[in-house]
């Protein structure tokens, strides 16, 4: 990745009476959620975009760091937000993050965006990854997965397997507790994803308990949806979501 991209270190407004927490996925960092944080910040929001440990620099540090690490960042970002009404929206592995969140602290969490998420990894070497890390610690990048020309997210061109596998393990516990998160969700899917099986929306929805939910399909996008033909219809539906959410109306109605 081209680490001397401002695009990805952390970033936050500080202003604003109500907060949302924006999560970056697995090998990227917030270049694929600036936009969507700046369009949050002009909305009148207070901010918070952090780089998430072994993000944002060279894929030999994400090899060193595990899901408790990226999730006790999640935690410290949102704490960060104070005691406002605070919202979270995630991509990818930013989505799992904002569920786990939402389940253990479902008092704190007012509203939850997620934009491609994934909480199942399916493949026939799974069972083998304990072995396989041990043996070929990496494999190719998966980045960059944008149907819009020129656009980048500065991704990894390796992924650890090592962090990898701990991202699937919790996955499996995400999974198993989603009827936990009952803030009002709304979940953002490409109908064409060469990351995450969009079938993973379908196992969140059929999961979620929440009284409100919605699922929108995005036809022109594929993975990195935020930076892809269909961002701004996803900065619009989230704003829309949480401005709705937070002030105590159905957000489907705004």
């Amino acid at each position: 990745m081209n680490l001397s991209a401002p695009s990805a270190a952390a970033w936050s407004n500080p202003v604003g009476d109500t907060g949302v927490l924006v999560l970056h996925g697995f090998t990227g960092n917030p270049t694929a959620m600036r936009p969507l944080a700046e369009r949050l910040a002009a909305a009148g929001h207070r901010v918070e975009l952090p780089r998430l440990p072994g993000h944002g620099t060279t894929w030999q540090d994400l090899a060193t760091t595990r899901w408790d690490d990226w999730a006790r960042e999640a935690d410290a970002a949102f704490d960060r937000l104070g005691a406002r009404p605070r919202a979270i929206v995630g991509l990818s592995m930013g989505g799992t993050l904002a569920l786990d969140l939402a389940q253990r602290r479902p008092h704190d969490v007012a509203a939850l965006v997620v934009v491609n998420p994934a909480v199942t990894f399916r493949h026939p070497l799974r069972p083998a990854l304990g072995l396989l890390k041990r043996v070929v610690p990496t494999f190719p990048g998966v980045g960059n997965d944008i149907a819009r020309p020129g656009a980048d997210e500065h991704p990894y061109p390796r992924v650890p397997l090592g962090a990898a596998a701990s991202l699937f393990d919790a996955q499996d516990v995400i999974r198993a507790g989603l009827d936990r998160v009952t803030a009002p969700t709304l979940v953002l899917t490409s109908r064409t994803d060469h990351t995450v099986d969009p079938a993973n929306s379908g196992i969140i929805m059929r999961g979620l308990t929440a009284a409100i939910t919605e699922q929108v399909w995005l036809e022109r996008s594929f993975h990195v949806a935020t930076l892809d033909y269909d961002a701004e219809v996803i900065a619009d539906r989230t704003i829309a979501w949480i401005d709705g959410a937070l002030a105590g109306t159905s957000p489907a109605d705004t």
